[in-house]
């Protein structure tokens, strides 16, 4: 077993280490979620944490980690021997790819039926009780997963149900997770559910990058003498931490404090009441930590700054983010005041002339409005350039010749379902109809391998002929491995959603532009609410280019959106042969995943040689394979030339308008109903004509 990397010895990250410290002092605070770019101490600093964590005495021979002195009732190993024995701490690791057995736990479906033995294996949950779970990439859980997760956070326990038999067992651990947010985000649920969140980044200054490699290095070449170097700072942290843990039940936290903590959590409008707790607690264990026995002012900014980030956003496309001088203002407006000190409405309180303000003009030359500006050229002068389309006061550069600068997209709307036909098998999400292996149950089979989801009534039907001839004399049914069935379940998949978007001089109109871009954001919303991964495509001029390969994270492509620039001609066979290029790739790299191809355009093609006649051929490569393809037809004025609709036809797919694409439109409530009578023309993902949802 490898020698982890010593606690004490990772470089910076002062802010990781700190929370990570302060779950160790009070594991109440919830966990911490680490979010950060790749190659930046993330799992090296977590792995290290379980060395620093007091022992823990446990039942002897307990594989669910009864504590002896609060043993619990219903645990399966039950009744305990009152003998117990001590143990490091431990940290166990939860795979993006575990299965749900390997998580909670497996029953022995075969010896309940045919012996009436509840076996019962252990999972990830009962080795977690009384230690650390930690989950790399926490971001890119199967859904499942974490549904079973936070089931298991929330009540400190665990249940295994298999068709009326179950096993309970205890399951309170620290809950840490990594993740690196360009592969996606997190649910709000699952992000709630962590205490504290981390932000870390890579340090820029050299003499520290160098520190970090000289560590690295020489703990490469021997870890053993390196861990040696750093015990005498090992030890003294987890000595502290030991005291802390002990001083942590005298903590004062004052009315004064906790009012604080209610004004800041209702200042940042976050949701629940889960954040005022996980403040409380964070405070109280800052306070311990510095060897303290009263909850101060700068415990608490310091709990927010750690537990209110990831609380706040309003949508998948905020950053996660605090304002600091926000913070500050509400923290000074609701502190106590001195005791000693003189009462502000006291009329016998003399005012310091001083503090009178000489000019009570807001706008005069002493007053408290804004200082005149230095540049010559203010709002209204020449230089309006010099701001970005998105108010920002950042300099913006100038467009390439027959190119616009990029326009706001306009506000979001809820979207019609846009799904793929069929019935798929790729990972699990909110969008197309798939097997999967949870969901409404549909049929039975005989088990591949371990049964798992038991068919019970199919089961007996198999069973029930053979009953005689088994030898069966009294009530019940003799069962044999044969007779087993597994239950087969429709569920939803997720999806690759490939946005193929137009770029070119007949949808740079402003209003236009700004109309289209919205309609993406909107998809990519619903992208990201049915956990698809999604890619962008963009067309322009005289080529096409992958703005974004197929990833998870959905906010980074919102913003390859939003600075997406506009003009020159229109190759949309480039667009869409790069597209393909796009599939072909990623057919190899996650076959199981279907994709959904949406083209945005107003179907006008003049880049190339016979441009019309070279998309026409490039749009059925997607219909000869299958890929399931919808047109946003962007065209707009009193005089359609109907364009979008006939490369609809070409690729095989449909094709909706903006106004069709919202989910609440009349019109595209009369287009469905006309749809559903065979009243227009090709069939799309949905299955009838031109319908979106």
């Amino acid at each position: 077993m490898s020698v982890p990397f010593p606690f004490t010895a990772v470089v910076g990250q002062d802010d990781l280490r700190l929370a990570l410290l302060l779950n160790a002092v009070s594991p109440a605070v919830g966990g911490v979620l680490v979010r950060g770019e790749k190659g930046t101490a993330k799992s090296t600093a977590v792995r290290a944490l379980a060395a620093l964590l007091p022992e823990v005495e446990v039942v002897v021979g307990c594989r669910f980690s009864c504590d002896p002195a609060k043993p619990d009732p219903a645990c399966p190993d039950g009744p305990h021997e009152p003998a117990f024995e001590t143990r490091p701490s431990r940290m166990v690791e939860l795979p993006v790819g575990a299965s749900e057995d390997r998580l909670v736990g497996a029953l022995d479906i075969e010896r309940a039926l045919s012996e009436g033995v509840k076996a019962f294996e252990p999972g990830l949950l009962a080795d977690a009780h009384r230690g650390i779970l930690y989950v790399d990439e926490v971001n890119l859980l199967h859904d499942h997963l974490v549904d079973l997760l936070l089931d298991a956070a929330a009540m400190g326990a665990s249940y295994v149900e298999r068709e009326g038999v179950s096993v309970r067992h205890a399951a309170r651990f620290l809950l840490v997770g990594t993740m690196n947010p360009e592969e996606g985000e997190l649910r709000p649920q699952l992000l709630d559910r962590f205490g504290l969140t981390v932000e870390v980044v890579a340090s820029r200054e050299p003499d520290q990058r160098v520190e970090v490699v000289r560590r690295r290095l020489a703990y490469d070449d021997d870890p053993a003498a390196f861990v040696t170097r750093w015990a005498d700072e090992e030890t003294d942290v987890r000595q502290r931490v030991v005291a802390a843990r002990e001083l942590l039940p005298s903590v004062v936290l004052g009315d004064g404090v906790l009012r604080q903590i209610a004004a800041t959590c209702a200042a940042f409008e976050v949701d629940g009441m889960r954040a005022d707790i996980v403040m409380a607690r964070t405070a109280t264990a800052l306070a311990a930590w510095a060897g303290r026995t009263e909850v101060l002012a700068e415990d608490v900014r310091q709990a927010a700054l750690l537990a209110l980030p990831h609380r706040r956003r309003r949508n998948p496309f905020d950053a996660p983010g605090l304002d600091e001088d926000r913070l500050d203002e509400t923290l000074e407006e609701f502190a106590e005041p001195p005791a000693d000190s003189a009462d502000p409405k006291d009329p016998e309180d003399p005012k310091d002339p001083k503090d009178e303000d000489p000019d009570p003009d807001p706008d005069g030359p002493g007053g408290g409005g804004q200082p005149p500006s230095s540049e010559p050229d203010g709002p209204q002068g020449g230089d309006s350039g010099a701001r970005s389309e998105s108010g920002e006061g950042v300099p913006a550069q100038a467009p390439a010749a027959g190119e616009q600068s990029a326009v706001r997209a306009a506000e979001p709307f809820r979207t019609k379902v846009l799904s793929v036909p069929g019935l798929g098998e790729g990972a699990t999400g909110r969008r197309s109809r798939a097997r999967t292996e949870h969901g409404r149950t549909t049929g039975a089979r005989r088990p591949r391998g371990t049964l798992t989801k038991l068919h019970l009534a199919a089961t007996v039907r198999a069973a029930a002929p053979h009953q005689r001839t088994r030898g069966r004399s009294g009530p019940g049914l003799v069962v044999r491995r044969d007779d087993l069935r597994q239950a087969t379940r429709e569920g939803r998949e997720g999806n690759l959603v490939l946005f193929v978007v137009d770029a070119s001089g007949s949808m740079a109109a402003r209003q236009r532009m700004s109309a289209v871009k919205g309609a993406v954001l909107s998809l990519l919303l619903d992208a990201y609410q049915r956990r698809d991964k999604v890619g962008l495509v963009t067309f322009r001029g005289s080529a096409a280019e992958v703005a974004l390969p197929p990833t998870s994270s959905v906010d980074a492509a919102a913003t390859r959106l939003e600075s997406l620039p506009t003009g020159g001609r229109t190759p949309l066979a480039a667009g869409l042969l790069k597209a393909h290029d796009v599939l072909r790739v990623e057919r190899l790299r996650d076959p199981a995943r279907r994709p959904l191809v949406v083209v945005v355009t107003d179907g006008r093609a003049t880049g190339g040689p016979e441009p019309v006649a070279l998309a026409g051929r490039a749009a059925r490569l997607f219909a000869a394979e299958g890929t399931a393809s919808v047109v946003v037809d962007c065209e707009s004025g009193h005089v359609r030339l109907g364009l979008a609709g006939q490369l609809a036809g070409e690729l095989g797919g449909t094709a909706v308008t903006l106004d069709e694409l919202r989910a609440d439109s009349i019109a595209g409530l009369v287009r469905d109903v006309q749809g559903t009578h065979g009243t227009h023309g090709t069939q799309g993902p949905q299955g009838t004509s031109r319908r979106a949802a």
